[in-house]
């Protein structure tokens, strides 16, 4: 009965935290240890024996879950094109272009080029995971503890620090191959070209296949950005192997 309570109790800090906190876990862990039948002696151990080491374990075992759901939606057909959060627009300052180009009866061709766009950054996508999980690997306890106790996007500032350069290479050739067979990337360029010389358009959006990996970035981290706070909300629902292992420890 008394090991019910102590697993009931670490239910409930666990669930209701606001963060993820690895101080408060592993004092829950303790004291739930230490609430438990003292008849049997191998309670405690099995308790302790959730190391630091183990604990950032279960997160990097939810951000590779995380990041994996991540990917895999936008790496989908209409994984970009179908998800309003991360579609990808022309830029705002070629709308008035894309206004004309409807204008004159070319609205098919504007509509293609937003398709295209999107294609080509699902087609990119999926090199993402490699780098998230390499970087997830790699991450130290410090790291670990500085993500747990962090702000709500603590683990997607993480990701940004440390895998956005390569991404961005990873992502412009296949974006390069995927848009080289539009008709319009060249107008594209001519018109974002033009528009950037007379300010009008940001020099980062005047080639289209470097504003697709741009925006193609943002996706990645925006709905890895919504995988972490799934986590923080529902860390038991998440964190499947951290928590397996602590009740199990609590049960023995």
């Amino acid at each position: 009965m008394k090991r019910l309570i102590a697993a009931s109790a670490l239910a409930i800090c666990v669930v209701h935290a606001n963060a993820f906190d690895l101080g408060a876990l592993k004092d829950a862990i303790k004291s739930s240890g230490s609430s438990a039948d003292t008849n049997t002696p191998s309670n405690t151990g099995g308790v302790n024996s959730l190391s630091n080491a183990e604990a950032s374990g279960g997160l990097k075992e939810a951000l590779t879950q995380g990041v994996g759901k991540a990917v895999a939606s936008l790496g989908a057909a209409d994984g970009f094109f179908g998800n309003k959060d991360v579609k990808i627009p022309l830029p705002s300052s070629l709308k008035k272009i894309e206004k004309g180009m409807k204008f004159m009866g070319m609205g098919k061709q504007s509509d293609e080029l937003i398709l295209k766009m999107n294609r080509a950054a699902e087609a990119a996508v999926p090199e993402a995971k490699t780098l998230l999980v390499d970087s997830i690997k790699k991450m130290s306890l410090a790291d670990a503890k500085a993500i747990l106790t962090g702000p709500q996007d603590a683990a997607t500032q993480y990701f940004k620090k440390t895998t956005s350069t390569q991404m961005g290479e990873k992502f412009l050739p296949i974006v390069t191959k995927a848009t080289e067979n539009v008709k319009l990337a060249d107008s594209y360029n001519k018109y974002a070209e033009m528009g950037s010389k007379f300010g009008v358009v940001k020099k980062e959006d005047a080639n289209i296949n470097q504003y697709v990996t741009k925006k193609a970035l943002d996706g990645v981290y925006y709905m890895v950005a919504q995988e972490e706070a799934a986590i923080r909300k529902d860390p038991l629902g998440q964190a499947s192997s951290l928590l397996k292992k602590v009740f199990g420890s609590i049960g023995k």
